[in-house]
């Protein structure tokens, strides 16, 4: 019965290569044969093939889909024509900005695929550093979701109160330690394939060495802007990034636990020169195969997959009217302009650009962009206006130096209780409405706000720069006694 059922799965994957091979154009098919090679190299030649395992990540979004399903073809290329194919680990971060959308494209196109119940196939999520299987229909946890709020929070606050908000610092941060981690799991994997270009790549290592700086964490220096090295800088910043901001005791473990490899053995593998031919071409495949969905700005997607240009535009509109002393359409409008410019550099199609501009309707009437953009917030990250504000202002690092800017600017009520404040940030008895005002008005509980307080100012470089081995170091060791 078994023999029956292994030829008739063998049939079906083979009927789903080939009807994943009819989008493909003579370019990709092309491209193919070369990934096999290139697969084949890695592994140690054909003959080893099946005991080779690979990573890829899935985001749900259009360039994730279309990576899995070419690494997909390959798989069922190699099982069609060699007793054994690779092994293929599929795994999805559960981050608070993950949308239902996204969750959607991943379980239409592993449907597509046959991804599910093929024992070649592992198909995983992480949720609040524990790897289970994957279920587009389970919630994010509750803790899950509290810690990413948490974290985002902690991140966001390590900056000086007139540096841009850089909102989704934290994804880089979660992300890497899901790169590192996912490997190391269930006896680890042979090697991550990406396909991400080098801009990407830049853009990604150059976000996380400033999520880490913000993080208090020294970066170290492995000699590459690129995904080359990722593994090593992953193993350079430890085994919890965000370690300095929790005592231990309150740090959570990977789970399962005791399931993770010590010593890891993965590399990367970049396929970035097999994507080939333009984004419409590939249309069809994403659509018509593995019915992907597009939100109405997936046509572009910019350096920052996690970004939403709705809440990005809201923060930089609140960053001209509160700090920069302009107006909030001011800002809107700087951040439209911005968008368009780099959209325009990279030849994105002008209805495209058009589409963008129509999304921002009338920038002298922007009360409908505050509202979406309030309640995107609201919904993902448990964030109001009153917290954002504050955490515009990042009132409470290098011990409440900006403090009292920040109560003149926004609650000018509170500057009669500015000395209680320092006192419950340093860790002393302070009134019970103190207390509560300060995790009202922030989102954090008054132990984290401790922290960020025993904290040192944080310098971020200027475009092109490289973070300050010095600094980062002097930010880690600037800290309470108790961290």
């Amino acid at each position: 019965m078994s023999t029956i059922h292994d030829q008739a799965m063998n049939y079906v994957y083979q009927q789903v290569l080939q009807r994943l091979l009819s989008f493909f154009s003579r370019a990709e098919r092309t491209a193919l044969q070369l990934l096999i090679q290139r697969l084949a190299v890695a592994a140690g030649g054909m003959e080893n093939i099946g005991h080779f395992k690979v990573l890829v990540n899935q985001s749900g979004s259009r360039d994730s889909c279309y990576t899995l399903a070419l690494l997909r073809a390959a798989q069922l290329s190699i099982a069609g024509r060699s007793p054994a194919t690779f092994q293929l680990r599929v795994a999805t971060l559960r981050w608070n900005g993950n949308s239902e959308a996204s969750l959607q494209n991943i379980h239409r196109s592993y449907s597509a695929l046959f991804l599910y119940d093929d024992p070649r196939v592992e198909l995983v999520m992480v949720d609040h550093r524990e790897v289970v299987p994957f279920d587009h229909q389970l919630p994010i946890s509750a803790a899950g979701r509290e810690a990413n709020r948490i974290n985002l929070l902690l991140i966001g606050h390590r900056r000086t109160w007139n540096e841009a908000l850089e909102l989704w610092d934290d994804a880089y941060l979660a992300t890497a330690e899901f790169y590192g981690q996912v490997a190391r799991w269930n006896n680890g994997v042979d090697a991550m394939i990406g396909s991400e270009s080098t801009r990407r790549q830049r853009h990604f290592i150059d976000g996380l060495e400033r999520a880490a700086h913000k993080a208090a964490i020294a970066v170290p220096q492995v000699g590459s802007v690129g995904f080359e090295r990722l593994f090593a800088l992953l193993d350079g910043l430890g085994g919890d990034y965000y370690r300095e901001f929790y005592p231990e005791e309150e740090r959570v473990a990977w789970r399962p636990e005791g399931q993770f490899e010590a010593c890891r053995r993965t590399s990367f593998i970049n396929i970035n020169d097999m994507i080939v031919g333009k984004l419409e071409e590939r249309w069809p495949l994403l659509s018509d195969f593995l019915g992907f969905q597009a939100d109405d700005l997936t046509l572009y997607q910019g350096d920052d997959e996690h970004v939403e240009p709705m809440v990005a535009a809201h923060l930089r509109g609140l960053q001209a009217k509160f700090i920069e002393g302009r107006t909030y359409e001011a800002g809107v409008g700087d951040y439209l302009a911005s968008s368009l410019l780099t959209m325009r550099q990279k030849q994105v199609p002008e209805s495209v650009c058009e589409q963008l501009l129509a999304s921002f309707g009338d920038l002298q009437e922007t009360d409908h962009l505050r509202t979406q953009a309030e309640t995107t917030l609201l919904a993902n990250f448990e964030l109001n206006e009153i917290q954002l504000t504050c955490l515009l202002f990042a009132p409470f690092i290098d011990s409440g130096a900006g403090l009292e800017r920040f109560l003149r600017n926004c609650h000018p009520g509170m500057l009669v209780a500015l000395p209680d404040l320092h006192r419950a940030m340093q860790g002393l008895h302070a009134p019970e409405q103190v207390m509560k005002w300060m995790t009202d008005v922030s989102g954090l509980p008054v132990r984290l706000i401790v922290r960020l307080y025993a904290m040192g100012p944080v310098r971020m470089p200027v475009a092109g720069e490289k973070i300050s081995q010095d600094a980062v170091v002097e930010s880690a060791v600037d800290r309470s006694a108790e961290g």
